[in-house]
Formats: C-alpha cells, sequence, structure tokens
C-alpha cells in the first residue's frame, strides 16, 4: 500500500539514466541573481523532516551505491554514503573523505590520505574500507557503474599503507586521477558490506530509517557526520514518477522538494510566491542515440546524414519550450576540454539525402525509441519525425515503459531518445564511449578510439593533454552516435519554507540534490 499522505504520488513511471550535460551559471529564484543557494538570506534553522519527490525506479529499486544510475538513486546514495572526492559546480574534483592527494612525479603512484571519519555503527572509515570498495566495483562478475572509471587503478598492486592511508598503483600515468575518486558511484562501504537494503552502514550525513523500494526511504540526521550535523533531523524520499504528481504534491504540501519540474511548469509557477523554482542552467544534455554497432547505424554516412537532418533550434524551441541552448553532437559544452572551435552544425537536408543515397539507404525506415520517463523526449521525438521525413526518412516513433526505458534502450534497439547529468568530459568518455564502459549506448567500441583516452589521461602537459582530447572530440563530431541536439535547463521546484538549496550545482555534482545544507524556515 501506497502512503495515505501521499494520495498524490500513487501514479507509476521511472526517471532517467543519471548521467552528464553542460553546466554553465545557474540560477535561484528564491535568493537573489547572485545568491549561491535559494534563501540564502534566512538565518539557517534546525530540526523538521523533509520530503523529497524524486522519479524512481519501481520494485526493483536497491539502495546499494554501487548500483546507483537513477537521479533517486544517487540522491539516497549519497544522503547515506561518501566518496573520496566529488565534482564541485566547475566539474573539478573536491576532497571529501579523502583529506589531500598526491603524486609521484611519474604520476603512476598516488598516496591518498583520509579524513577522520566515522560510519554510522561509530567505526572509523580506514584504508581497508576503500580497498575493499574499490575492489567490490571492480569485479569483472559485476556491472557496477564506477567500474570503467575505477580501471586505471591497479588493486591488486594498491594497498593500505596505514590506518588512514593508500597508495593507489596506477597501470598507466594519470594526470586527472581525482576525477577517478570523484567517479559516479565510487562510494566507499564497509569492509565485507553486502546487504544494503535491509540496514545498510555508510559514513554519509543521514543514517538508515526505512526503505520501501519504488515508494520512499527515511534517513535521520547522523551528528557524528565529519562535515558537521544536518540541520534536518529527518529526510523522506518520495517516490513520484509522473511530473504532475511531483508537482501537486508540492502545490498540496505533501512534499517539500519536487525535483525535475517541465519547462512549462517552471513558467506557470516562476515568480507567483507560491512555490520557489531552481533553474539550474542548461544543466542536461539532451539527445538522440545512435546505435553504431547495427544497421542502418553502422554505416557512418548514416549517421552523419541524421546529424545534418536535425534542426536544433527547432528542437530546443519545441521540446524544451525554449529553456536551454542548442547542441553539436558533443558532450559537456562549456565544460574544460570542450571542442569550442568546432563549427556549429546545421540542418542540411540536400546533403543528408545525398549521404543516404551514397550509403543506398534512400527510403529508410527506422523505429525511434521514447518514453515520458524525461522532460521532453517525446516532443523530441515527435519534432524528429517531421524533420526526417523531410529528408525521405520514415521514423516509426515507439513509447516505452517508464519503468525499465534506461535498462532497455542501453542494449536494445537502434535509435533511441537519451539524456545525461554533469560530469567531466574524460568521465563521459570512459563511462560511455570505451570498448569496455558499463554504459555504452551507442555501442562505440574502437581500440585506437581507447588509446588515445589512454595517451590523453597519462599526458601531464595540460596543453597536450587538452590537444589528445580534441582530436578525440573531432572524432565523435564526424561520426560519433550521440546525435546531441541540445542542452536543457534542470528545474527543481521547492516549498517557500525550504531554504540552503545550491542554485549553481548542475545534476550529479555534489552540491545538487544534497539535503545535509537545506533547512526548513
Amino acid at each position: 500500500m501506497y502512503d495515505v499522505r501521499f494520495p498524490g504520488l500513487r501514479r507509476r513511471g521511472f526517471l532517467a539514466a543519471t548521467t552528464g550535460a553542460a553546466a554553465l551559471a545557474l540560477v535561484g529564484c528564491a535568493g537573489g541573481p547572485d545568491d549561491k543557494t535559494a534563501g540564502a538570506s534566512a538565518t539557517p534553522k534546525r530540526g523538521g523532516r523533509l520530503r523529497a519527490a524524486f522519479a524512481g525506479g519501481g520494485a526493483s529499486e536497491t539502495l546499494d551505491p554501487h548500483l546507483a544510475n537513477l537521479f533517486a538513486d544517487v540522491a539516497r546514495a549519497k544522503a547515506l554514503f561518501d566518496k573520496l572526492a566529488d565534482y564541485g559546480a566547475d566539474l573539478s574534483a573536491q576532497p571529501r573523505l579523502a583529506e589531500k592527494w598526491e603524486s609521484n612525479k611519474t604520476l603512476d603512484r598516488w598516496q591518498v590520505t583520509l579524513r577522520q571519519a566515522t560510519f554510522h555503527d561509530g567505526k572509523p572509515v580506514t584504508a581497508k574500507d576503500v580497498l575493499y570498495s574499490y575492489r567490490r566495483i571492480a569485479d569483472p562478475k559485476q556491472a557496477f557503474r564506477a567500474k570503467a572509471s575505477l580501471e586505471p587503478i591497479d588493486l591488486d598492486a594498491s594497498r593500505a599503507t596505514g590506518e588512514r592511508s593508500i597508495e593507489f598503483v596506477l597501470k598507466r600515468p594519470a594526470a586527472e586521477f581525482p576525477n577517478i575518486l570523484a567517479a559516479f558511484g565510487a562510494y566507499i562501504v564497509p569492509e565485507n558490506a553486502t546487504e544494503f537494503d535491509k540496514k545498510p552502514i555508510g559514513s554519509g550525513p543521514f543514517r538508515f530509517v526505512s526503505f520501501a523500494p519504488g515508494r520512499s526511504a527515511v534517513f535521520r540526521r547522523y551528528d557524528d557526520h565529519w562535515d558537521g550535523a544536518p540541520l534536518l533531523d529527518e529526510i523522506e524520499f518520495v517516490v513520484a514518477n509522473e511530473e504532475s504528481a511531483r508537482v501537486n504534491a508540492l502545490l498540496g504540501g505533501q512534499v517539500e522538494y519536487a525535483h525535475e519540474l517541465n519547462p512549462t511548469t517552471a513558467r506557470a509557477h516562476e515568480g507567483k510566491g507560491q512555490i520557489e523554482i531552481v533553474r539550474l542552467r542548461n544543466s542536461a544534455m539532451q539527445a538522440f542515440c545512435m546505435k553504431t554497432d547495427r544497421a542502418p547505424f553502422d554505416d557512418k554516412r548514416v549517421r552523419e546524414a541524421f546529424f545534418l537532418i536535425a534542426d536544433r533550434q527547432e528542437l530546443v524551441d519545441g521540446a524544451l519550450s525554449g529553456a536551454g541552448e542548442v547542441g553539436n553532437d558533443l558532450f559537456g559544452k562549456g565544460y574544460e576540454y570542450y571542442a569550442a572551435d568546432l563549427p556549429q552544425r546545421e540542418q542540411d537536408l540536400d546533403k543528408a539525402r545525398a549521404l543516404l543515397k551514397q550509403a543506398g539507404a534512400e527510403k529508410l525506415k527506422v523505429t525511434l525509441d521514447t518514453s515520458a520517463v524525461a522532460a521532453g523526449f517525446t516532443e523530441a521525438a515527435g519534432i524528429f519525425r517531421d524533420q526526417a521525413a523531410k529528408a525521405g526518412v520514415t521514423i516509426d516513433v515507439k513509447m516505452g515503459s517508464k519503468d525499465s526505458y534506461w535498462s532497455d534502450i542501453l542494449d536494445n534497439g537502434t535509435l533511441s531518445c537519451y539524456r545525461s547529468g554533469a560530469m567531466p568530459i574524460e568521465a563521459h568518455i570512459s563511462q560511455r564511449l570505451l570498448t569496455d564502459s558499463t554504459t555504452n549506448a551507442t555501442k562505440w567500441r574502437h581500440k585506437d578510439f581507447d588509446a588515445l583516452y589512454e595517451q590523453a589521461q597519462s599526458t601531464r602537459d595540460k596543453t597536450e593533454r587538452a590537444a589528445v582530447y580534441e582530436r578525440m572530440q573531432r572524432r565523435l563530431y564526424t561520426e560519433g552516435g550521440f546525435l546531441i541536439w541540445g542542452f536543457a535547463d534542470w528545474i527543481i521546484g521547492t516549498a517557500r519554507t525550504v531554504k540552503g538549496v545550491e542554485t549553481k550545482a548542475p545534476a550529479n555534482t555534489l552540491d545538487w540534490a544534497r539535503f545535509d545544507k537545506v533547512w526548513l524556515a
């Protein structure tokens, strides 16, 4: 049964593969335009329970932080657990459980010192816990999200050099090793921990109270957290898969925080005084994902034709109600290493038709998988179908289940709607574009591309490293499988009583969906 306090939250659905996108300046509406947090002028107050509504993953949800894939999973994981580092608003690695890190001259051995922190059972966080966590993630029999990111570490050779110090031995030099510590899903759990859904023990700001998969999770303030106890007494994560259910719950006072609102909803309520709207500008990559290992997209001429079919401005205006900006088939607009000098791609239907003719695909028919799982997906699919018709391509739009969409499209189909939250460009490559990446949705598998990634990682000089990343991006721009048409604003709604919500934190970064610094006025 659903909790009777949340009658508006009974409809089921699902969210998005938490993954990366462009993070530029973000503006909150509760404080002034330069405030770092919404409601920044209020005096922090202790106490109360905040209820936060997220789209979830149904009855199969887990609190295992190494399996965190959806935004709801990550929000719960960061409340219960910590990583050695996490991404700041500028996507640089910020120390968390790691107090400091330093490398040898050849960048292939890194010494990490842990800060003094404890798990919820009072036991200290030690080097042994860190090595256990990383070895668990790297288990070849498992498909944990952070596995590809941890690949450069030789975990057999790495060792504890003290209670709170670890020597990480790398398979090759890595100039940006701190990014590995901040990797999506690289949470630290107690040594030998295997059971996470009945009574998980972490070192995060909140400790476990209860969990009902697909419904809710309740966590209580951990007074001994190394970064200070949260102001809230409790946080309750409520699953509400339909955007309308999240909005209605917020308006009805059943929740105080609603994650991921549509642009039209934001416009309807912005500045009206009933709720606060926080916009994380250009925070979510919006794309069509072409499977490069199967027909028709195993022919790079067909992929290029699809790049040229897209009218990106029409997609941003129609699917995002203008709340975003156009993309250029590359991830991470505005981030470090982004290849900003490549010409902005424009629609060219004549050239698209010519390429399709060369590829023997003049009367191409293809199915486009979409779902109401994320804002703008169904609208983008309809707009792109109409754009493709002008190039002689017939697109059949297929609506997928919100509960299984993200797992289905990773391996199945040929063309699908896709989106991602923020991460460094290096992390996007390691998690999605290497031969062994666990979330390689475009099936982009090229050994020479893998070798360039290893070269970039091992290059000490930043200018030279940027040149390698640009080379990789030029190739993706020419023949990759992601048709990245836009970057959407990430929109959050809160009750007027909620203060301290970070307004400069793209989705997936440290201060996004972070509730240990939030309070109820």
